[in-house]
């Protein structure tokens, strides 16, 4: 049997190092272009693509914001540091200053705009009368619903003044090419960091419908904006006719390199999906009853089997544990799996933080009862208190990467082994 735990993890910086925008940007990157030439962009990658593009134009004029911890050496572009999932006013301040960056700027004028998961809440300007603290905490309650991504960006690009297109329409009438790396599911450009140079598809009243669907209480200040109407950019919006959004890097690219690398070493990879959404506790409960059937339908000369899937899960928070998406999966997958023998799994997140926690996320074998029941740990009580990375924790089960400067979302691989 091979040493499954060094292999996932293996497997897992493959994804990664295949989404490195210095490893993947420089292909997408056309010559520098002539004239005046400004760089901006946000997302947890955004300082790394600053950085792959400086390697290949040289120093820039330009500012990105990324998340605290996240910045990268330029020579020329502003690097920002500001706080992720919840909006801070270093965000807010520098999403103002990269506003005004980009008014005044004509026709022969060029703007390489790099845009990557995260930007949503590193990109903050508030519409109409919302306040920052109000966008915090409807970003906090929208976080613990467990509507899916596209849902919060729907709702978060209808009150923002640089979602939905409007960082694109703020630089008219400059040419304007939008490099991303793609973080969500179904690769819509629309949806990553809700989509700065996209025209808005929904409208206020679809927001509206979604804040009521999720039970989430919003500000009066969002409801106020949303009942006039809001104030959407069209997609055909003229301001918009310059742009050209690229997508060069995304979860299949990981997935497939992952999958690569294990059949290299003799397994079958199966890849479940790119783009799966739902509960994280769920998802988990059905891994499990696929990893289950796939052994039993196993002999024992068989190869190895390794079950791959990426997406963006989700969490409904009701307890007061400490958790995220990747580890609660890789708990309730734990809890499902009972300890089956020759059953290994790590659920990551790429960038490098599950959640609000700075951890990637969890990893274990069939030995996990027992080392939970070693330590007095009940699994069952840290699922029902969302308390994944205090289990992890205890049972040295966690992943801790530090930032990885790169996002393409969920990695969750899990190994099976023939029955014995």
């Amino acid at each position: 049997m091979q040493d499954a735990p060094a292999l996932l993890h293996r497997l897992f910086e493959r994804a990664v190092a295949v989404a490195d925008p210095m490893q993947s940007l420089a292909r997408v990157l056309p010559p520098r272009p002539d004239g005046r030439v400004v760089v901006v962009g946000a997302g947890k990658a955004s300082a790394r693509m600053a950085e792959a593009v400086e390697a290949a134009w040289g120093p820039c004029e330009g500012l990105i914001i990324t998340r605290y911890g996240y910045g990268r050496p330029t020579a020329g572009i502003e690097i920002v540091e500001a706080a992720h999932p919840i909006p801070d006013a270093a965000g807010a301040e520098a999403t103002a200053r990269m506003l005004a960056l980009l008014e005044g700027l004509g026709e022969g004028d060029f703007v390489l705009a790099l845009i990557s998961g995260g930007g949503s809440a590193l990109l903050t300007a508030p519409a109409g009368d919302i306040t920052l603290a109000e966008k915090q905490a409807l970003t906090d309650a929208l976080l613990a619903s467990g509507a899916p991504i596209g849902t919060l960006n729907a709702i978060r690009k209808q009150i923002s003044q640089v979602k939905g297109g409007r960082l694109a329409a703020a630089a008219w009438p400059a040419r304007m090419l939008a490099l991303m790396i793609s973080d969500v599911p179904g690769d819509d450009p629309g949806d990553i960091a809700s989509g700065p140079t996209v025209g808005q598809a929904g409208d206020a009243a679809g927001a509206l419908a979604a804040l009521d669907r999720w039970s989430v209480k919003a500000p009066d200040s969002v409801t106020a904006f949303l009942r006039a109407g809001g104030d959407p950019l069209a997609p055909s919006d003229p301001r918009l006719g310059g742009v050209e959004n690229v997508i060069f890097a995304a979860p299949a690219q990981s997935l497939a390199a992952a999958a690569e690398l294990a059949r290299e070493d003799g397994i079958e990879a199966r890849i479940l999906g790119d783009a799966l959404e739902g509960e994280a506790r769920e998802v988990a409960r059905a891994h499990a009853a696929l990893a289950l059937e796939t052994q039993a339908g196993m002999a024992a000369e068989d190869a190895p089997v390794l079950l791959l899937s990426g997406g963006e899960l989700t969490v409904t928070r009701t307890g007061d544990g400490t958790g995220g998406p990747n580890a609660e999966y890789a708990l309730a997958l734990g809890i499902a799996l009972q300890g089956a023998p020759g059953i290994h799994a790590l659920a990551c997140d790429t960038d490098g933080v599950d959640g609000a926690a700075e951890v990637a996320g969890a990893a274990f074998g069939p030995d996990l009862p027992e080392r939970a029941r070693a330590r007095g740990i009940d699994p069952e009580a840290a699922l029902a208190r969302n308390d994944a990375h205090g289990f992890f924790a205890a049972v040295d089960g966690q992943v801790v990467t530090g930032p990885t400067l790169t996002n393409v979302n969920d990695f969750r691989a899990i190994l099976v082994h023939p029955p014995a």
